[in-house]
């Protein structure tokens, strides 16, 4: 049994894809719109769902940065 595979995406389609990426709002909207789309492509829904968890992490680390920063400014007063 052959597995079938995904065609290849193009430098062009992958330019339009990070054009659209630097678009805030937009961004956020097509990641999820990618990531769950079952007509997409796997590659870019694969790229899509990293690009989620990546972010997921960040705004995480950022949240704890914050209490434990303003946590210490506010325990000196």
């Amino acid at each position: 049994m052959e597995e079938q595979q995904a065609p290849v995406i193009s430098v062009k389609s992958w330019m339009l894809t990070i054009f659209l990426l630097a678009i805030p709002i937009v961004n956020i909207v097509l990641l999820f719109v990618w990531a769950f789309s079952k007509s997409e492509n796997p590659t870019k829904s694969n790229y899509a769902k990293a690009s989620l968890i990546w972010a997921a992490i960040g705004i995480v680390l950022y949240i704890l940065f914050f209490v434990a920063f303003f946590g210490a400014i506010a325990s000196n007063n």
